[in-house]
């Protein structure tokens, strides 16, 4: 994904590597953030309803589509780099309440610095990893929660094991929602094992990608919604179908022959995470 940029010259360690920030030269308050040559975040300080990665609007479109439009969510997200999707959520659902859950103390501190959250209401940062964090969170607690979450370019393998995943929904309401978004390419024998996962733990699950990435052609993100009731697949479908992020929505059989008996994962030796060609990322 190339981006016409001017690098700041604040370059910071953090615990991911180096840590930079692009401005985006054609959108005033466009900002990426990269974390050891990894884009982690666009954010927008202007309009944080801006949603410029192509998994992120997919999240957004999600969003968009559970309960009464401008209802306010309470919501835990494991993984924080530059809080897209709570500023985005903080905008459009005022009112809501949301902590987030980060283990890098340097890139938080970076991120307070830089993007600053101070006008976003309602938004929390914890230094902590997701395991201890959600472990921390009460029971039936929140409308949300979103597993976002890169090391190394990789989702760790302790947040998409089984364990975790009842984590996740233990902390749920019982309508509430868990997004997961992962990453896979060729065969998707990851992804198909993060499916079988957590349509283990929750009885509605749905889909969404870009259809190359679907059939394998190229490594991309995967975005994952689950719940214990049903959620708003046709809505989704035609936003998929027309909206800006070019995606398909696979439920019901289509996905649960995508599985195609693929086990779940049971702890975190039992898969090791897809890294990225070096390719994917492009120029910044």
């Amino acid at each position: 994904m190339a981006r016409r940029g001017r690098n700041v010259p604040d370059l910071r360690p953090v615990g991911g590597g180096r840590a930079e920030l692009l401005r985006d030269a054609d959108r005033d308050g466009g900002w990426v953030l990269i974390v050891g040559g990894v884009p982690q975040s666009y954010v927008d300080l202007a309009d944080p309803t801006h949603l410029d990665f192509e998994y992120m609007r997919l999240l957004g479109d999600i969003v968009d589509c559970l309960g009464l439009p401008g209802e306010p969510f309470d919501a835990v997200h494991v993984g924080g780099a530059g809080c897209t999707l709570p500023r985005y959520l903080a905008a459009t659902r005022p009112g809501s309440r949301q902590v987030v859950l980060e283990p890098d103390a340097e890139l938080v501190a970076l991120v307070r610095e830089r993007l600053p959250l101070r006008g976003v209401r309602g938004v929390k940062i914890r230094i902590t990893d997701g395991q201890t964090g959600l472990a921390a969170i009460p029971d039936a607690s929140d409308d949300l929660v979103v597993l976002d979450a890169f090391a190394d370019a990789t989702v760790p393998a302790e947040l998409v094991t089984e364990a975790f995943t009842r984590e996740a929904a233990r902390v749920l309401r019982p309508a509430g929602v868990y997004l997961m978004n992962i990453a896979d390419g060729t065969r998707l024998a990851f992804a198909r094992r993060v499916t079988a996962t957590v349509r283990e733990v929750f009885p509605h699950v749905l889909m969404l990608a870009d259809p190359g990435v679907l059939r394998g052609r190229r490594f991309g993100n995967i975005v994952l919604a689950a719940s214990r009731a049903p959620l708003p697949a046709d809505a989704l479908a035609r936003r998929a179908a027309g909206g800006i992020a070019r995606a398909r929505l696979v439920d019901g059989a289509d996905l649960v022959a995508f599985g195609g008996g693929a086990a779940p994962i049971r702890a975190a030796t039992d898969v090791v995470p897809p890294e990225p060609p070096e390719r994917v990322f492009g120029a910044f």
